[in-house]
Formats: structure tokens, C-alpha cells, sequence
């Protein structure tokens, strides 16, 4: 494997981390941040800020870019929504994200544990703002409605990848069907933002990422972020290439000449990296 550039590199603060994973363990909580190894863990630690990972740390699917377990998935918590909460407060968060290992087992593929968790963040952390980055649910209607009625002022669902690579990569989802969720949410519900993200490096070429805005931008969606796919292990899809952060800069310009009202593309972006910063941006526009 090509050695891994000085711009991917990264330190983290151990105590930040350890007092935060403290937290998620007394509640009884996930992170993605921990269980896909994110590599900004340690800076958004030391921010006292997280992704909270609802509905267990096991996931039904076995996608061969993610380093989330696939495996038996585990009982809902009827708790969980309430310490998610509680947790938001402790940490003092003005923006919380949320997301969840794929729950495909589930009727509603947890959206109504999506819908609880952002009434109770609502209850507990009055003017908190919330994103829900959810699985594509089956592209079921009656499960977005759920998530939608709950009304987060951020709904993401991530397409990954080009069209060409989705079957490669991504188990049991398709493209179609992630951008029809992403084109069902903001049509149901307009004063939703929506937002996706993709990765680089996985062997795609440059025709096939400019097709790919183009694909999102017509959902309607309002927010991307592009990101580095960085190879977990020798048993998940190799990697093809590091981007560089001129290469980064140049989707970002592309996308945005396009109409994308927000772009966060770097090498270490990731779906819920700089969450605030995005949403505020966007309001600044109008």
C-alpha cells in the first residue's frame, strides 16, 4: 500500500479523547467517531463535541469501505433516546449529529429511534440544532416520513461513491435509491436541508465525480462533503489513490460553481466533520 501523505497525519489528545469516551460509556452510548475510526476523533474530542451512533454499534450490512462491525444487531434501547440527550447537555452542544449502524432488521429501520432521539435532544437542549445522518432505510417512504416529521434542520444520507463502484462497495444499497432518498426528503419537506457525502480514492475516475455532482445537485441537495477513503484493513475494498489537497480544492470550486450552497472538501472531511460550521454557512447565505 502507497504510503500514507504527511497532510493525512494526525495526533490526537488523549485525555480529550478519554474523558469523552468516558461519558458515552456511563450512558451507555456510541460514537461513530470510535467505531469507524474517524481520524479527526481526537480534534472534535478536544471540542467536546461527537457523532452520537444510535441503535447499536452492529450493523446489518457488511460495506467493504466501513470499519462498523457487521454482525448480529442488538435489542433497541428504549433508553437510548434520553441519554443521548442528556449527553448533548453534558457536553454542551449546540449542534448534535446523529447516526446509526444500518438497522435493515428493523420494520422502520429505526426511524422512529431517529424521530425519539430528536424530540428528546429538543426537550433537553432547548435551541440545540440536529442532523440525522441516516441509512437509506430501504427507501422506504413511510420510514423517512418519520424522520422527516421529526423536523432536523439537517437530514444526510451519504452516497459514498460514483455510480460505477456503488455494487463494489456498498452492500445491499444502491445508487438510485440513495439519491431518490435524498430527492423524497427535501420534496416531502423543503426548510430541510439535506446533505451528502463521498469518498475519493477508490478507483474512480474524474468524468465519473463530475457526473456524480451532477446526479446529487439535481435531488435538490444542499450540502456535500468529499472526503479521502482511507482503507481500514487488507480485507476491505484497496485503496486506488491518495488525493491531494489541490485535488480537494478543485472539487470543492467545481461543486460549488454548480450550485452546492455549502462544499467541506479536504482530505480529512468527513460526513458530520465541521457539522456546525456547514449549517451556519448556509444561513449566512441567506
Amino acid at each position: 500500500m502507497e504510503k500514507k501523505p504527511e497532510w493525512l497525519k494526525v495526533r490526537y489528545n488523549q485525555e480529550a479523547v478519554n474523558e469523552v469516551a468516558a461519558l458515552m460509556r456511563d450512558l451507555k452510548l456510541n460514537t461513530v467517531c470510535k467505531e469507524a475510526n474517524c481520524p479527526n476523533l481526537g480534534e472534535c474530542y478536544r471540542k467536546h463535541t461527537s457523532t452520537f451512533m444510535i441503535l447499536g454499534s452492529n450493523c446489518t450490512r457488511n460495506c467493504k469501505f466501513c470499519n462498523v462491525t457487521c454482525g448480529k444487531p442488538e435489542p433497541v434501547d428504549p433508553e437510548e433516546p434520553m441519554n443521548v440527550a442528556l449527553a448533548a447537555k453534558k457536553l454542551n452542544l449546540r449542534h448534535v449529529v446523529l447516526t446509526c449502524s444500518t438497522r435493515d432488521d428493523l420494520p422502520d429501520g429505526g426511524a422512529e429511534q431517529f424521530a425519539k432521539s430528536v424530540r428528546a435532544i429538543r426537550e433537553v437542549c432547548p435551541g440545540t440544532t440536529v442532523e440525522t445522518l441516516i441509512s437509506d432505510m430501504k427507501g422506504d417512504p413511510a420510514s423517512l416520513d418519520i424522520v422527516i416529521a421529526s423536523h432536523p434542520e439537517v437530514l444526510n444520507h451519504n452516497v459514498e461513491t460514483v455510480k460505477e463502484l456503488q455494487s463494489v462497495v456498498r452492500s445491499k444499497a444502491t445508487y438510485e435509491r440513495s439519491l431518490g432518498v435524498l430527492r423524497y426528503c427535501k420534496e416531502k419537506d423543503p426548510t430541510i436541508l439535506t446533505k451528502t457525502g463521498f469518498m475519493v480514492g477508490l478507483g474512480e475516475t474524474e468524468e465519473q465525480i463530475d457526473r456524480l455532482l451532477d446526479d446529487i445537485l439535481e435531488t435538490g441537495c444542499d450540502i456535500l462533503t468529499i472526503g479521502q477513503y482511507l482503507q481500514p484493513s487488507p480485507q476491505h475494498h484497496p485503496l486506488a489513490r491518495y488525493a491531494t489537497p489541490e485535488d480537494f480544492a478543485r472539487y470543492k470550486e467545481l461543486a460549488l460553481k454548480k450550485g452546492f450552497r455549502h462544499v467541506a472538501s479536504a482530505p480529512l472531511a468527513r460526513s458530520s466533520y465541521k457539522a456546525w460550521e456547514a449549517l451556519e454557512d448556509v444561513h449566512d447565505l441567506y
